[in-house]
């Protein structure tokens, strides 16, 4: 099957959840027999440097970019409050990528174009013109969803009813997106089910991240000795940060009551620099690093506190995968198909997120057992092969209706 990927950031390197969300379908597709193209947005915020990829992914992918500047324009948000249009939609927009995609559709025959996120979304006219390939909208989060809960907790009285205005905004844009394209995979059953609930005829599917089993072996060396708890994850989105500094704030001082010895370390690209000069104890803060997987697997116990996110989490599917044991909010957790007290723990408020770190503290053999059935779990449901078989067969589907 031939399938045209257009991404909203380069899939490569694969940093960040998107990304790699990104990545490892091109690769399983790739893997399993599909020729895949790969066109992308380059922004100021994520580059795509062609010079640095392997030369294996060029071949295999056929990438190229289309520089767009998404950065954020006072005037232009203005003007899209005025004319009704979504800002966090149409700075995605770009002439010059609807020329190459134009060129592209010309020149190549695909059986399939697959959206990554919603804002790719202001190509679907341009792609219904010049192929008649269905059109698959794969959902990475209910973005409404982040936005109303990112509005729901801003503190600033002023700036609280124009971002509730952007998520209502955004919602009715989201959901009428849904009749405009052939199909759409998400990422959660929750975010499958909300779909459904609106009414939409188009055929919905959950497909969730999915890892390389090979990729994600234990050290087993780590599990000896005191638990290290850690987060990692960019901390230029809005919800990391939130969450990062309630558990600085809030949940840690409560930790280091019961255990004064207890170790946190946090790290992700663009660390805001009063957290990198925070000093607090038990504590150490660093900014990106070189190995995620390295980082990850260097440490015990992962903690996610969010509280306004959507979709799935990649990071914990990673961390489980690495037999890590994972504390989190429900939010946090949400579209993972968990056992709570098994293969996860879930931290509802402060209280029990400080009540779990303080439990696993001294408790090693416990440590061990959850984060095996943690690996069970992602070997059994998220594997690559598995739902690359899944995804092609409602591509399939899809292009015979």
């Amino acid at each position: 099957m031939r399938i045209l990927q257009l991404c909203n950031k380069p899939p490569y390197p694969p940093i960040d959840g998107g990304s790699k969300a990104m990545h490892n379908l091109t690769r399983g597709l790739v893997d399993a027999g599909h020729l895949v193209k790969v066109l992308c947005i380059s922004t100021p915020k994520n580059d795509l440097k062609l010079d640095e990829l392997p030369a294996e992914y060029r071949e295999r992918t056929n990438i190229e970019s289309v520089f767009v500047d998404t950065s954020l324009n006072v005037v232009d948000a203005f003007t899209d409050l005025i004319t009704a249009d979504n800002y966090n939609i149409s700075r995605f927009f770009s002439p010059d990528m609807d020329i190459r995609l134009i060129r592209l559709l010309t020149e190549q025959k695909f059986d399939i174009i697959q959206l990554e996120s919603l804002f790719m979304t202001p190509y679907i006219p341009t792609v219904r013109r010049y192929t008649n390939a269905p059109i698959i909208l794969r959902s990475h989060n209910l973005e409404h969803v982040i936005q109303d809960r990112i509005a729901s907790g801003e503190r600033n009285f002023l700036k609280r009813p124009y971002r509730k205005f952007l998520a209502k905004q955004l919602h009715t844009y989201e959901m009428e997106m849904l009749d405009r394209v052939d199909g759409v995979v998400a990422i959660s059953p929750l975010d499958a089910e909300h779909f459904l609930e609106h009414g939409t005829r188009t055929p919905v599917i959950t497909i969730p991240f999915g890892v390389e089993p090979s990729e994600y072996e234990p050290d087993d060396r780590v599990r000896s000795g005191p638990p290290v708890f850690f987060h990692l994850g960019s901390m230029d989105w809005l919800p990391n940060e939130e969450g990062i500094r309630w558990l600085l704030d809030t949940v840690w001082p409560k930790v280091l009551l019961k255990r004064p010895n207890a170790k946190l370390h946090l790290a992700g690209n663009k660390m805001p620099a009063d957290l990198l000069e925070r000093e607090q104890k038990g504590v150490t803060i660093k900014g990106r690093v070189k190995s995620a997987l390295d980082y990850m697997r260097s440490k015990q116990v992962m903690v996610v506190p969010l509280f306004s996110a959507g979709g799935m989490r990649v990071k914990i599917i990673e961390g489980m995968a690495l037999g890590k044991v994972v504390i989190a909010t429900p939010i946090g957790a949400e579209g993972i198909d968990y056992t709570e007290g098994s293969d996860i723990l879930i931290a509802r408020n402060a209280n029990e997120f400080a009540e779990h770190i303080i439990a696993l503290d001294g408790t090693p053999d416990y440590t061990r057992m959850i984060g095996e059935n943690a690996r069970k779990l992602v070997m059994t449901k998220y594997s690559d092969s598995n739902l690359v078989k899944d995804l092609v067969a409602f591509y399939e589907r899809v292009r015979k209706k």
